[in-house]
């Protein structure tokens, strides 16, 4: 080698530039429990900081595959008060609107909120801009109110009916499906908005997708075994139908349309094991 090209290289080649600390599934997890809950992530430990990464690094996408694992999770803890009130001798219908508060209180009535947006915008709109507008408007309207007394009378009349062992057990499994097909949604309907969480959510993997409705499989398998395969259908069919409402409403999907599929999915699943009862 001359002195020439000697004097011309670097004594050390440099190293390449750090990409930052890789995406955790347990950080997608907790990103999952940040979106569907008020329940608090540790600030320590494999949990923490599920948002290090920006949202564009695809972190609130992968974070679906985990919303089934949170559903089961709100459905135990609207089980354990369901449970409590059979202990108490409440009647059947008072358990039952208790598991449903229950639930909505560890939400932040999340998805009752975006089905009764979703009510009023599409029952309400004339136009697509009336109809988007409308759903960001905080206030509820007739569509809406009339949403969420049927949402949450049909539920409440579905869990009085069952026995409250069954009553458990069908609302870990409607939490999991009804929120396993979001990931679905999500992938098949392109964003309403430009704008807004939705869009800057992106598109999940078809590895998310499918991680999605293999965990929400699993866990009503795990809470319901033989009736799993009527509930699963039955959820399935539910986001389908939310899906093909949506993009001829909407031409697409936005936040207040995942709450809406959750809410027809969870109340689709009740339903038919009731009725299977």
């Amino acid at each position: 080698m001359t002195d020439a090209m000697s004097d011309a290289m670097p004594d050390t080649i440099p190293a390449p530039p750090d990409p930052g600390p890789r995406p955790h599934w347990l950080q997608d997890a907790a990103l999952a429990l940040m979106f569907l809950t008020r329940l608090p992530v540790p600030a320590k430990g494999p949990l923490a900081n599920p948002l290090s990464g920006p949202l564009a690094d695809g972190a609130a996408a992968r974070a679906m595959a985990w919303f089934p694992l949170v559903g089961a999770l709100v459905g135990l803890a609207g089980g354990a008060a369901l449970a409590l009130a059979g202990a108490l001798a409440l009647p059947p219908l008072a358990g039952a609107l208790l598991a449903l508060a229950a639930t909505a209180w560890l939400t932040g009535a999340l998805h009752e909120d975006g089905a009764a947006d979703v009510a009023d915008g599409f029952g309400g709109g004339r136009d697509l801009a009336r109809k988007l507008e409308i759903m960001r408007d905080s206030r509820v309207g007739s569509y809406g109110v009339l949403a969420l007394v049927f949402s949450v009378g049909i539920r409440a009349a579905t869990l009085a009916a069952l026995p409250v062992p069954a009553g458990v057990a069908a609302l870990v499994a409607a939490g999991a499906l009804s929120r396993c097909g979001l990931a679905t949604l999500a992938r098949a309907l392109p964003p309403a908005r430009r704008d807004g969480l939705a869009a800057a959510q992106g598109r999940p993997a078809t590895s998310t997708t499918l991680l999605s409705l293999a965990l929400g499989i699993a866990a009503a398998a795990i809470a319901l075994k033989a009736a799993a395969l009527p509930a699963m259908l039955a959820a399935m069919a539910a986001v389908l139908a939310v899906a093909a409402l949506a993009r001829r409403q909407i031409g697409g999907h936005t936040g207040d349309v995942f709450g809406a599929a959750q809410q027809v999915a969870e109340a689709a699943v009740l339903l038919t094991l009731a009725a299977l009862r």
